[in-house]
């Protein structure tokens, strides 16, 4: 199995630990994320986007320099990612 060359590694820095922290602290669940659903609800740095209800995962925007890179984390990997855990996450350049 060979890797994708569309999908790109997604950095994890600061900003998103700040949005997964922020999520995190809001306590809600899956299904009450799901009610207040936006695609961009939340906007820090390179990073913009919300949760699509459709995916049932947090849809975020990337910016590296003039491309732009959708990717995709789930509540989970957010959790994880709040408390300082390693989560690997790949986007896709927006206009492939």
């Amino acid at each position: 199995m060979g890797t994708d060359p569309l999908r790109t590694p997604v950095p994890i820095n600061d900003n998103f630990v700040a949005i997964a922290k922020q999520i995190v602290a809001e306590g809600k669940s899956l299904e009450q994320w799901v009610e207040i659903e936006s695609d961009d609800l939340i906007q820090l740095g390179d990073y913009e986007g919300g949760l699509d209800a459709d995916e049932g995962e947090f849809c975020f925007s990337w910016w590296r320099g003039d491309d732009e890179f959708w990717f995709q984390v789930s509540l989970e990997q957010i959790e994880e990612i709040a408390r300082g855990h390693d989560v690997e996450l790949h986007g896709r350049k927006a206009d492939q």
